[in-house]
């Protein structure tokens, strides 16, 4: 954002009354000119070039402090997740005399399931906990380190109630990152650079599944029996202990909001700060007196646009939950184990690639439903494939369109809802966590539409997920209406009159300073 794009703003005598100030509809025109404010005095008094130059130092700033280590917390969140599927291949499900746990196949799946229970249940009181105290930097690393400890003691499971027990509380704990990501990001970063920043994270995922593939491959053929513990054990210990170790080093280089970080000198905190406060309209993360838990999630709840991103999140995980069980599924392609593991890596780079690229065009053209809608269509194909042959070459191609298909939009939704949802922050953290925490709520019941006796076309899985991807696109297309009506209104000078009453708070001064919904 250049100087140019700087509107004057008058002097608010007391901010500790911002939030309330936001959501008064009564205000007219008049009295939010008075309640202006101007920007501090070190960046006001910066020439064009100045701020241009120190903003883009600012940000670079930002980017290398913060984003390798989170991408990495975040590989290894999904990591730990989801190695139960390259367990799978790797001896779990064996019968006790060969060193498995003699899982029945419903076994499993429940296994795999019960982790989105806990999942579910932690996001939203992480998050608005999380944004009570404002301290990400020890909050996040010391929830990995909880969750890296519990993950490697599943490879202690000798019984299907304990392995239960383990999944269970892992995702107790897990439910924390993601969405404490989201809104950690959403509190350093405009809506113009949100987007690629939320893909940039996201790939964390993607690239732990192109890593599993990987390092399950080589602890299978390298590892069984070693020690005499099947691959499977030594699968979960190795990764427990790594996620461990990089929660330690995350203490030393995580930061914590914009205002209370230590690294920003003067000039480059009240530059950090006003950015934000520019983008939208209204200051951001102030203190801790300043975020109250269930007056979040009452703005949240009372927001029909948070509920139609629900829906939306909700179809782009649905349909996506083939890679849950994506070894297993391209294990249906005939190779072995090994093979079928390394099969797994390509889709998972041609993900991360088209979601770079996606990301980055939607944050430079400031778009975001073709970009979040036009790769389901290519997911709702490959869907369509899977279910329709059984011939090799074309089954690969399907399965290398699946994670593409449905990453590669669903990081630019995850950055609308920061766009459409974004102030105060207490709503904010509490709209992220229930939109992640509901949209997962099919990965509860989605493990149970891969059993193997339904391979290798798995029909109802994947109608399921066609559906799902379509739904989306339709609730995209709904939203994206929505937000032109808005906008709209906001064109000819109305206030969103009732906001409290209808649900589309939209912030005070925000209005009368250009602020627009992204569509």
């Amino acid at each position: 954002m250049t100087t140019s794009q700087i509107r004057s703003y008058g002097d608010n005598d007391d901010d500790s009354k911002m939030a309330e100030h936001v959501f008064d509809t009564s205000l007219d025109k008049s009295t939010t000119t008075r309640t202006k404010r101007q920007p501090p005095e070190l960046v006001r008094d910066l020439s064009p070039g100045e701020r241009q130059r120190l903003e883009k130092a600012l940000i670079r700033k930002i980017d290398f402090r913060l984003l390798p280590m989170i991408i990495l917390m975040y590989i290894m969140n999904y990591l730990d997740r989801n190695n139960i599927a390259a367990a799978r291949l790797a001896g779990l499900q064996a019968p006790r005399s060969k060193g498995g746990l003699n899982l029945t196949s419903t076994q499993y799946l429940t296994a795999l399931s019960i982790l989105f229970v806990g999942y579910l249940l932690m996001q939203i009181p992480s998050n608005l906990f999380l944004n009570k105290i404002g301290k990400p930097a020890l909050y996040l690393p010391t929830v990995m380190i909880v969750w890296g400890v519990i993950s490697a003691a599943t490879a202690e499971a000798h019984s299907y109630g304990g392995l239960i027990a383990i999944r269970f509380f892992l995702g107790f704990v897990e439910a924390a990152y993601f969405p404490g990501c989201l809104f950690y990001l959403s509190s350093w970063y405009t809506r113009s650079e949100l987007g690629f920043r939320t893909a940039l994270l996201y790939s964390g995922s993607l690239l732990s599944g192109a890593f599993s593939g990987l390092i399950s491959a080589g602890i299978t053929n390298g590892l069984d029996g070693a020690r005499g513990l099947r691959a499977w054990r030594w699968l979960f210990i190795i990764e427990g202990v790594i996620t461990i170790f990089i929660a330690f080093l995350a203490y030393l280089t995580l930061p914590n909001f914009p205002r209370t970080t230590k690294w920003l000198t003067e000039n480059e905190r009240q530059l950090a700060i006003w950015r934000l406060d520019e983008d939208i309209g209204e200051d951001d993360w102030i203190d801790s007196q300043q975020q109250t838990f269930f007056q979040g999630m009452k703005l949240a709840f009372q927001d029909i646009k948070m509920w139609i991103l629900m829906v939306i999140l909700f179809g782009f995980v649905a349909s996506g939950t083939v890679t849950n069980l994506f070894p297993t599924v391209v294990k249906t392609l005939g190779y072995s184990s090994v093979i079928s593991l390394l099969l797994t890596v390509p889709p998972y780079i041609l993900a991360v690639i088209t979601t770079f690229l996606n990301a980055w065009h939607a944050d430079k053209t400031g778009e975001r439903y073709f970009h979040v809608t036009l790769p389901l269509y290519f997911a709702v194909i490959a869907y369509i494939i899977a279910a329709t042959t059984t011939s090799v070459g074309p089954r690969y191609f399907a399965m290398m369109l699946m994670p593409a298909g449905v990453y590669t939009g669903y990081v630019v939704a995850l950055g609308w809802i920061s766009n459409t949802l974004p102030r105060p922050p207490a709503k904010r953290a509490a709209a992220l966590a229930a939109i992640n925490a509901v949209s997962n709520c099919s990965s509860i019941y989605a493990s149970y539409m891969y059993p193997e006796s339904a391979g290798p076309r798995y029909i109802v899985a994947m109608a399921v997920n066609c559906v799902m991807a379509f739904m989306a696109i339709c609730m995209a297309t709904v939203l994206r209406f929505h937000l032109v009506s808005l906008n709209k209104k906001l064109d000819r000078g109305e206030p969103v009159k009732g906001a409290i009453a209808v649900g589309e708070a939209v912030p005070g001064e925000a209005v009368w300073r250009g602020f627009r919904f992204v569509l």
